[in-house]
Formats: C-alpha cells, sequence, structure tokens
C-alpha cells in the first residue's frame, strides 16, 4: 500500500513552525495545563496523583461517560477513545471498507477523508460545494452520486474548510438516502458546537441514525489539540467492536494523563464552548470589515459556522497563485495562510479566526499587501 503526501500536513510542517502567525489554523484557541486545571475545584491535586499506568484501550470510563453527554442517546459503551480524530477516520475506513467499494465524500475536504478509501482500493466520488453559490451543498446531487457499491457517505459539517453549514432538512436527506440504501454515515462532527447560534446546531448523526458515526475531537471547538483525544460515538456496534480490534495494532490505548485532562475539559465544556464562541464572533466580524476593503484581492465567502473560511483571490492576487502568495507571505510577513491546492482548489486561501492573535495577524497582513 502506497501513500501519496498527505498536501496539507506537509505544508504545515515545512511553515507552521517558522511564522510569528498562523492565520489558518483549524484550531481555537487553546489554553495552559494550569488554566484547565483551575476550572475545576481539587483537578490539580488529583493530576498530581495520577497513575501512569496502561489506560483502557476503549478510553477510560471517566472519559467515555463525558464524552456520552455530548448526545441524547448514546451509552458510554458506544463510545470509542483514538488518538486524535486522525486515528479514528484511519481505523473506520479499514474496519468498513474493501476493495472495489465505494465512498461519496463531500469535497473540498481533509485528505485522509478520501485518501485512506483510496489507499484501500476503493472509489471515491466528490459530492462538490458549489464556491459560487457560498459553498453550498446541494442534497439533490447528493442523491445521484450514491451508487449499488457505496459502502459509506461521509459529510462534514461544520465544514473544513469552507465554514458551509448544512440545514437540518439536509442532514434528514442525507440520514434517509443513507439508511435506504444500507451504506454507513460518518458524520465529522469536530466542529460541531462552533455555530454561530444555538438553533443552527445539527442533531448528532448517531443520534439520528443507527447506521451513522459521529467523529469528535478535543482539538477544534474546545480548543486542546495537543491533548490528541477522539473518537467515535456510534449505535453500530460492530462497526466500534473492528475498530476497537485494528486499533490493537495502532495506539492500544490513550495517554493516560491526556485523557485525565480531557475528562476535566469536557466536565467544564460549556465554559470552553463560551470562550470560543465569544473569540469566533469577534474575529469574524473584523474578517468582514478586512476583506470588504480589500476585495479588489479576495473574494470573500462569509462562513456559515465555524472557525474557518475559504475565500478566493482576485485580481491581482489571482495572477501570483495561492501557493506563491501563502509561500511569500510567509516568508516576507511572517503569516500564514493556506493556499487552496492542499484541497485540490487553486486560487483559495484558507483563513482560521478562532485564535486570539487574530488582529494581530490581520495587521501584517494588510502590511505586506
Amino acid at each position: 500500500m502506497r501513500w501519496p503526501p498527505f498536501k496539507l500536513e506537509r505544508f504545515f510542517a515545512e511553515h507552521e513552525f517558522n511564522v510569528d502567525y498562523i492565520l489558518c489554523a483549524s484550531d481555537c484557541e487553546s489554553m495552559t495545563v494550569q488554566s484547565l486545571l483551575a476550572l475545576e475545584p481539587g483537578a490539580a491535586d488529583r493530576f498530581q496523583d495520577l497513575w501512569l499506568g496502561y489506560t483502557e484501550s476503549m478510553g477510560s470510563p471517566e472519559l467515555r461517560e463525558e464524552i456520552s453527554r455530548i448526545y441524547d442517546s448514546t451509552d458510554p459503551d458506544e463510545i470509542l477513545v483514538h488518538s486524535g480524530a486522525e486515528e479514528a477516520i484511519f481505523l473506520l475506513m479499514h474496519a468498513v471498507l474493501e476493495p472495489g467499494d465505494n465512498v461519496v465524500v463531500q469535497w473540498p475536504c481533509y485528505q485522509s477523508l478520501a485518501e485512506v478509501a483510496r489507499a484501500l482500493g476503493c472509489s471515491v466520488t466528490l459530492w462538490q460545494g458549489c464556491w459560487d453559490h457560498g459553498w453550498s451543498f446541494d442534497p439533490d446531487a447528493l442523491e445521484d452520486l450514491v451508487q449499488a457499491n457505496t459502502r459509506v457517505v461521509i459529510i462534514n459539517s461544520p465544514h473544513n474548510p469552507t465554514g458551509a453549514h448544512l440545514s437540518r432538512a439536509a442532514l434528514d436527506r442525507v440520514v434517509a438516502l443513507v439508511e435506504s440504501h444500507g451504506c454507513l454515515l460518518l458524520s465529522d462532527e469536530v466542529y460541531r458546537e462552533a455555530e454561530y447560534a444555538a438553533m443552527d446546531r445539527l442533531p448528532a448523526a448517531c443520534d439520528a441514525s443507527d447506521r451513522a458515526v459521529s467523529l469528535g475531537v478535543m482539538s477544534k471547538s474546545y480548543g486542546l489539540a495537543g491533548l490528541r483525544i477522539g473518537w467515535v460515538a456510534t449505535h453500530a456496534a460492530g462497526v466500534s467492536a473492528r475498530m476497537a480490534q485494528l486499533k490493537d495494532y495502532t495506539t492500544i490505548c490513550n495517554s493516560a494523563p491526556s485523557e485525565y485532562l480531557a475528562t476535566v475539559a469536557l466536565r467544564n465544556r460549556g465554559r470552553l464552548v463560551a470562550r470560543t464562541s465569544e473569540l469566533i464572533r469577534h474575529n469574524l466580524l473584523l474578517l468582514d470589515d478586512f476583506f470588504t476593503r480589500h476585495s479588489d484581492l479576495f473574494a470573500w465567502y462569509r462562513p456559515v459556522a465555524g472557525p474557518i473560511a475559504f475565500p478566493r483571490l482576485v485580481g491581482s492576487a489571482a495572477e501570483v497563485g495561492a501557493r506563491a502568495f501563502c509561500e511569500r507571505l510567509a516568508r516576507d510577513a511572517g503569516v500564514l495562510l493556506l493556499p487552496g491546492d492542499v484541497y485540490d482548489v487553486p486560487n483559495h486561501v484558507r483563513v482560521g479566526f478562532g485564535r486570539r492573535n487574530l488582529p494581530e495577524a490581520l495587521a501584517r497582513l494588510e502590511l505586506f499587501l
């Protein structure tokens, strides 16, 4: 099995730690261990007493209990914890796919959502977003894409990298579609709880269908990427059982300190989400103003949910090209934007606005322009 380079991760590996400002981060503002433990009386003392032996392969019972509270109908034994969302994606694909199967995925997408299936000998069909309609995704188009051999349909809402968000009606149609075709729904929900209004929050897919798997992580809406804790939640017992068996060949179990800290965080997730939401709303207004003033260089597609957006270069910026523009910006101004070619979408750039230093990063970008 030969794997092509992971274009997004290779770009970050080259530039992420060599610039002053990450203006394309997919995660939100993080915090120190001290700040996290301060959210809960006694948490710091219990952390000092933590036993550093092996942990349970499925995840600690306390952590799975807290994760299950995110959902309406999922029990702790229907949660499988992983070392980040990436491991969960990798194991799910290996657990349910065979060569010759078909996978349908929202596009553009995080590369592993399509690439792992391709490496396993599956065909991948792209449910393409329409950039000229605000990066909307048409459920009618999805119905035409599902084939007799489609094994998994993959959605991501709020969406990376566009900031699009499915409506409740669209989600209901996706659920009905997978149930009528007998395939599996993988719902990448890593940006759930980062909607701009609570009324826009979709039900978790695992609560909407027994054929759905919800993917979550501590990195995005909660801003705790360094914990490297992700999970899947599903009523499909056979799927999670196969994933658990495969996990014996990857990480086996998770970091005990990370599981403890994630448990503390999720017991206080309301405070973390409120913190993230306030920052996102504030920064989005700054981006609205910035891109209005620079409409000669950027076509601004205002995101509907989440901390990322995917504007298009126009005018002289488009003539330079997104890759050259981003590399020159990083070299000359110390600011990192992500070129759209890592998603195979030319002349777009990903902007991340979930971090506190966005005003300073925008000021540096303005000087560069």
